[in-house]
């Protein structure tokens, strides 16, 4: 029977009741929590606009972000795209999100990072706004990676981070330190700053705005999280004492 419930567990009906049961728990945990918004004016304006811009946020605040996109009245049709690594997890992401009419994009190994890219950029050229983890796995956590910048100045878009905590919630021991909210909790998000890269910016440049993606990410979440009365999680390590392969950086 154990056997029989493993190998089940691994099957594709399986997969697709898990991401739709997960999805109903954070519909429950969002219905029955108090959160508040903060900083979301420029993001605001833009959706009215209806021009399209890069929504970035930590892997390990992903749970919930779904609930953060909420366009003003007038504003309810801008799209969200968000690029899902092409591994197993991502895919399990992949069918989480739908669930919330949020699209994915396949991307990020090293084999179609370039075909991805083309994706991302066609999207928004199109009007599409697209979500990125800038620490894409497998990490380091909170650490972003050149994939935003590099799409910020293809695609002529700003990016805007966001994070959120809540005061009842699960930290994971993943590479992420997933955060998991539980029901019946007071909690916050917190939008930054938008971030823009000129067309013509060189390495140097697009490095720049790679650590302003990733100061702005880190000082929201551990605001966030001190508003809801937790300590900061502290990042991995920096990206100069990693391994980091050229293709990685740019899927949630």
């Amino acid at each position: 029977m154990l056997r029989w419930l493993k190998q089940w567990s691994k099957g594709e009906q399986a997969q697709r009741w898990a991401c739709w049961l997960g999805a109903q728990y954070l519909r429950l945990v969002f219905a029955t929590s108090r959160f508040t918004v903060e900083g979301d004016a420029e993001a605001r304006d833009l959706w009215r606009a209806r021009r399209p811009f890069i929504l970035c946020f930590w892997h390990g605040r992903l749970l919930l972000m779904p609930f953060a996109w909420n366009p003003p009245e007038g504003a309810r049709g801008a799209p969200i795209h968000m690029l899902i690594s092409a591994h197993h997890d991502g895919k399990l992401i992949a069918r989480a999100v739908s669930h919330f009419g949020i699209d994915t994009i396949a991307g990020s190994d090293n084999r179609n990072t370039l075909s991805a890219m083309r994706s991302l950029v066609r999207t928004v050229r199109g009007g599409g706004c697209i979500g990125i983890t800038p620490d894409s796995p497998p990490g380091p956590r909170m650490r972003a990676k050149p994939g935003v910048a590099m799409l910020a100045r293809l695609a002529q878009v700003p990016v805007i981070p966001a994070s959120y905590s809540i005061t009842r919630r699960t930290v994971l021991k993943s590479w992420d330190r997933l955060v998991v909210p539980k029901p019946f909790g007071r909690g916050v998000f917190l939008w930054g700053r938008p971030i823009t890269v000129a067309r013509d910016a060189d390495d140097a440049a697009i490095d720049h705005a790679r650590r302003q993606v990733e100061a702005a990410l880190t000082q929201l979440s551990a605001e966030a999280d001190r508003r809801c009365g937790h300590p900061a999680i502290e990042p991995g390590p920096p990206l100069a004492d990693v391994a980091v392969p050229a293709a990685e950086g740019k899927a949630a």
